[in-house]
């Protein structure tokens, strides 16, 4: 429920691609995530120093760096789950992989390694931290494009873009890659519904899967130093949202104390002037007190809820179902499980409606969600999560109603 809280919603992709004659050609993309929503919030192309970034992102900005071209050698070779001393030999021979930093992407059957010298990758390093930028992952050449493939409109086996190549088996499993930078895509690339220039493609990957990291695999290289600066960013976050929640619950209980406290001292009042009146009187209103409260205890729990047809609602979201979605299940006032783990009883939640299904997409899904917004009875709907299942060829969602 607070993992939203604890991941980096905001990142900068930045792809830097090394020609042949030294020079560099830098692409950025800046992506935000609001309201469970991966939304694009700037796409800059064509710098040539990294100074050139500071005119576009604030300092502190998150970066994803992805390096590309001369320097970076990568080999495809049979599947190898860890690369050691023992076989990078057979990458680089006589050379020590302590001097190198290793990706190793792994695609059925295949291990496609990336390696580049640490002293290279290091100046990099040094001049995307020194303008104030928070560097938290290092990935090279185009391999992290596998985790955004599924948003492009891109169908057959091969993957072509920036004078990239990939081809793949119909498990969409990588067979062979290779590059020529006078090949471009065949068509115009877009992400869902936004266009993009393909020269971005690999800025926006590597954005996207240092704010999901928590939902997808990151392809990108084994660098300590950054692993460690990511943990503690994301660490520092959990302390900042834990410490908000105490604080709230320390406010909400001095509050309800106040209230309660207020509300024993009137109760007091008015007893006592009862039972000097009456002792007899005094009796009636406490079991009369004792039955409402009964009662009202037993509608909370039987979820009773005047002048709301239900089935009426569950009859207006499913009228406005887009084709491209499966609905799987639906559930009124679902179960509370962190509220019914902590008071050890059964806990509903009040007024919300919970759908799961499946789409191949999640366009279909905003646009549901932006249909049943226009609901007059719907006080909030979100999208609570969508997994893309590899397995079953489709993505998974949960969808929240608050009416």
């Amino acid at each position: 429920m607070l993992e939203q809280y604890y991941r980096i919603n905001e990142a900068v992709g930045v792809s830097i691609t090394i020609l042949a004659n030294g020079h560099t050609e830098i692409n950025a993309c800046g992506v935000v995530i609001q309201q469970n929503s991966l939304n694009f919030e700037k796409k800059i192309m064509g710098l040539t120093t990294i100074e050139g970034l500071t005119k576009h992102f604030p300092a502190k900005s998150n970066i994803a760096l992805n390096l590309c071209g001369k320097g970076i050698l990568q080999k495809q070779i049979e599947k190898t789950e860890e690369i050691d001393q023992h076989n990078f030999t057979k990458i680089l021979p006589n050379a020590k992989i302590e001097d190198f930093y290793v990706q190793n992407f792994i695609s059925g059957d295949k291990s496609f390694v990336s390696v580049i010298r640490k002293a290279e990758a290091d100046k990099w390093i040094e001049q995307i931290t020194k303008p104030g930028f928070t560097l938290l992952t290092l990935s090279l050449g185009p391999f992290p494009v596998q985790n955004i493939i599924s948003q492009l409109n891109i169908y057959g086996a091969e993957v072509i873009f920036d004078g990239h190549t990939i081809l793949r088996n119909e498990g969409s499993e990588w067979v062979s890659y290779q590059y020529d930078g006078s090949v471009s895509a065949p068509f115009p690339i877009k992400v869902e519904s936004e266009n993009i220039d393909e020269k971005l493609l690999t800025a926006y990957a590597a954005a996207f899967q240092l704010v999901l990291a928590d939902k997808v695999q990151a392809i990108q290289a084994d660098v300590p130093t950054l692993e460690a600066i990511f943990k503690k960013q994301v660490e520092d976050k959990k302390i900042k949202v834990q410490a908000f929640i105490i604080l709230a619950v320390f406010f909400v209980l001095l509050l309800v104390n106040f209230f309660l406290f207020s509300w024993l001292n009137s109760s007091n009042e008015k007893l006592t002037e009862q039972v000097s009146k009456s002792a007899q009187s005094t009796d009636d209103v406490q079991k009369i007190n004792q039955q409402v409260q009964q009662k009202e205890a037993l509608l909370k729990v039987l979820g009773y809820e005047a002048n709301i047809n239900k089935s009426s609602l569950i009859d207006q979201v499913a009228s406005l179902l887009p084709e491209d979605i499966s609905w799987k299940e639906a559930a009124i006032d679902p179960i509370d499980l962190t509220d019914s783990r902590s008071q050890k009883s059964i806990v509903f939640f009040d007024r919300r409606i919970r759908i799961t299904g499946n789409s191949e997409k999640i366009i279909p899904v905003n646009e549901w969600i932006a249909r049943i917004k226009t609901r007059a009875w719907v006080k909030n709907v979100q999208l609570d999560s969508y997994t893309f299942n590899s397995e079953l060829n489709t993505g998974q969602f949960i969808i929240l109603i608050d009416y």
